[in-house]
């Protein structure tokens, strides 16, 4: 299983799931994304994203000012 990260701090809506979503395109299913992010929406958008894109959001965790969102690729 491959791990990526993602530093998405910083970066307003649609911005964090547009970028989580090029990153999983590029891993084989099972792989995770390890995406940091402080967006607001996030915590509604990365949901929602994996939900209707067949990812499974593993975990989600605060780290800091930010959330971490643990994303495994779905296949």
């Amino acid at each position: 299983m491959e791990i990526e990260k993602l530093d998405a701090t910083g970066l307003l809506c649609p911005l964090p799931v547009l970028k989580a979503r090029k990153r999983l395109a590029a891993l084989a299913p099972g792989d995770q994304l390890h995406m940091t992010a402080d967006d607001p929406a996030a915590v509604i958008d990365v949901p929602h994203f994996c939900v209707e894109a067949g990812h499974a959001l593993t975990e989600t965790r605060t780290e800091g000012a930010a959330e971490l969102y643990i994303i495994t690729k779905g296949g």
